[in-house]
């Protein structure tokens, strides 16, 4: 009920106000049925905008910090992201990322739209970032369709350290979704899932127009944080990458 309330009456009618969203592609989104909605995630504000343009509702995977604040601010955010349909998850790797997959699966299971962003972190510099592979251990072990979607502005309304965006318009873009199928029972192979997400990551950039770092995003984080008085190394591979 909160989400409803959230989505069509308080939250999504500011969004709306704010960011005059131009949809593309909306009708490669399934009217019913399990689909994993895998995006870019340049800005904070990408959490709300998409679910709120989707007729359905989109449960998305978040990290758990948002859960885990101190006092009443820790205790109201975590109300309202578990109001939106936020699922804390542990990104620390390992078990946790496991029991990532798993609450993932547990949505998919129930014929839901799940979204995920496989960069795993917000990107700092407005390029895209290296895909990690459960969004394609759950695609597999699923057996799921994969809708790429990317949103274009965000960065430039609310890039990372801004509290509020600015009004402006921005663009959402979904593909076609992405069958999988002809990978059926290798969500173990390790070279299968590395495929899957590249192919993925790909169709992200075709929508997004972003330039590709063959990085993972948290690494890069850290090595601009390391050296901060170094510009950016050009690290993006000769091609991007490819559609296996």
């Amino acid at each position: 009920m909160f989400y409803q309330v959230l989505k069509y009456v308080l939250l999504g009618p500011l969004l709306r106000l704010v960011f005059r969203p131009r949809v593309e592609g909306l009708e490669h989104v399934p009217e019913e049925g399990a689909a994993i909605i895998a995006g870019n995630h340049l800005s904070f504000a990408d959490h709300f905008v998409m679910p709120a343009i989707v007729p359905r509702r989109v449960t998305f995977l978040a990290k758990s910090e948002y859960f885990t604040g101190p006092g009443l601010k820790g205790r109201l955010t975590a109300a309202f992201f578990r109001g939106v349909g936020q699922i804390p998850v542990d990104r620390s790797g390992g078990r946790a990322s496991r029991a990532a997959i798993a609450s993932g699966l547990a949505v998919l299971h129930k014929g839901r739209l799940l979204g995920i962003y496989p960069e795993g972190t917000r990107s700092h510099d407005g390029r895209l970032y290296k895909g990690r592979t459960g969004v394609a251990a759950m695609a597999l072990q699923a057996g799921v369709p994969v809708i790429p979607c990317a949103v274009i502005g965000t960065f430039e309304a609310q890039p990372t350290g801004r509290r509020l965006p600015r009004a402006m318009r921005i663009t959402i873009r979904f593909g076609a979704p992405l069958d999988f199928s002809r990978y059926a029972g290798l969500a173990d192979e390790r070279t299968a899932l590395r495929a899957v997400t590249d192919r993925i990551m790909y169709a992200i950039l075709s929508l997004s127009g972003q330039e590709y770092v063959d990085l993972y995003a948290t690494e890069a984080k850290a090595q601009a944080q390391a050296h901060p008085q170094v510009r950016r190394r050009r690290t993006t591979p000769r091609t991007p990458p490819q559609a296996p």
